[in-house]
């Protein structure tokens, strides 16, 4: 097979070894709030003992001591791959330095606490803080990359620097115009603005004010590292790829958010109905994907989606009835224009949208990332 895009066949063939033996993906985004307690705030003095530099998330661990009593704290961090980005690495600090950590504690009780501020005591510079920042736009707009035949690309065409798209303009999903204002856990500022968020049937309400007044901490991606199914791949810390495997028609779409995962989009005009030597009729995370050109957008219909998943970060509700119709669009090279319009009936009492833009990284491959289960 020929494949024209941004992953070599051998990143392709990792890709679908971890699907075929059943390895969920989680993106990098999970509700922080659902571990620690914005409410217990804390400043701790002590001597790193350990750093563990593994995704999803870093950790140092560190003594504190107070009186005659020692006791170890974890520090957790942002994943690596953000803090890498960040230009830090795991051996910015080593067991014997003295830090300075504020921040917030776990909800439980236990001797965790998220790393706001980290403070190294040797020069008092502050260490481990994000600054992944978007790739500045050019001046003037870059053409969009099309193929030899004129079509335009959706990713990296053949001999095109390799890249992915990701720094999504929203990372809540919400109907366009709504504007609602959410925390960076996709929490809503005011719970009384749960009806706006979208046109939610009554119990779907209640669930997601129920999942919101929970501090997102039932969300399945965080706990069992269930797939980051619907839109919310699309609003992935970090990016996704898409790939175009044109002799076969057919565009996959790979996720940097965990797991060397991905779905298929099919442009080959088949059917919604699964394979009898694959996925037969099954409900599925990512659905079935039918795609078409209309012009420079590519259309994609997905159906066929089961319901052990969230589908947005915030903790919107569906069901298997849940239609998306999904609009492409690249309007110059460094700009990815992305609609959703959500049908399911099961849920809401009409189909409504949603959109937002990604942007080109480019020179870069995606990063890896690896979920890992968070029940205690």
């Amino acid at each position: 097979m020929k494949i024209a895009g941004c992953f070599s066949s051998s990143r392709l063939a990792l890709g679908i070894g971890a699907l075929l033996f059943g390895i969920s993906a989680a993106q990098a985004h999970h509700p922080i709030q659902a571990k620690f307690d914005p409410a217990k705030k804390q400043t701790l003095t002590g001597i790193v003992t350990e750093v563990d530099w593994r995704n999803p998330h870093a950790h140092v661990f560190m003594n504190v001591t107070n009186g005659s009593t020692t006791l170890n704290w974890a520090v957790e961090l942002e994943s690596p791959v953000i803090l890498k980005n960040s230009g830090w690495s795991g051996t910015t600090l080593q067991p014997g330095d003295t830090i300075q950590v504020s921040g917030i504690t776990a909800r439980d009780g236990s001797r965790q606490i998220w790393g706001e501020n980290v403070v190294s005591s040797a020069n008092n510079r502050q260490v481990y803080n994000v600054t992944n920042a978007a790739p500045t736009h050019p001046l003037a707009p870059r053409p969009t990359p099309r193929w030899p035949d004129g079509h335009v690309a959706l990713g990296t065409t053949t001999g095109g620097t390799d890249g992915f798209w990701a720094f999504p303009s929203a990372k809540v999903l919400q109907e366009d115009g709504a504007n609602l204002k959410f925390d960076s856990d996709a929490k809503l500022l005011n719970i009384n603005d749960a009806n706006k968020v979208a046109p939610m049937q009554p119990w779907a309400l209640a669930l997601y004010k129920h999942r919101q007044e929970r501090n997102l901490q039932d969300d399945p991606m965080y706990l069992n590292c269930k797939p980051p199914g619907g839109p919310r791949q699309y609003q992935s810390d970090l990016g996704l790829q898409l790939l175009e495997d044109r002799e076969n028609g057919r565009i996959f779409v790979l996720m940097g958010s965990g797991n060397r995962n991905y779905r298929i989009i099919y442009l080959d005009g088949r059917t919604t109905t699964g394979l009898v030597s694959g996925d037969d009729d099954n409900p599925l995370y990512y659905g079935r994907a039918l795609g078409r050109w209309e012009g420079d957008t590519l259309v994609v219909t997905t159906s066929g989606f089961n319901e052990d998943f969230w589908f947005s970060n915030g903790g919107l509700p569906h069901t298997d009835l849940l239609t998306m119709e999904e609009r492409f669009t690249r309007p110059d090279a460094d700009t990815l224009q992305y609609k959703v319009t959500i049908n399911d009936p099961g849920a809401y009492t009409k189909p409504w949208s949603a959109s937002w833009t990604m942007q080109w990284v480019g020179g870069e491959d995606l990063p890896p990332y690896f979920c890992q289960s968070n029940r205690q």
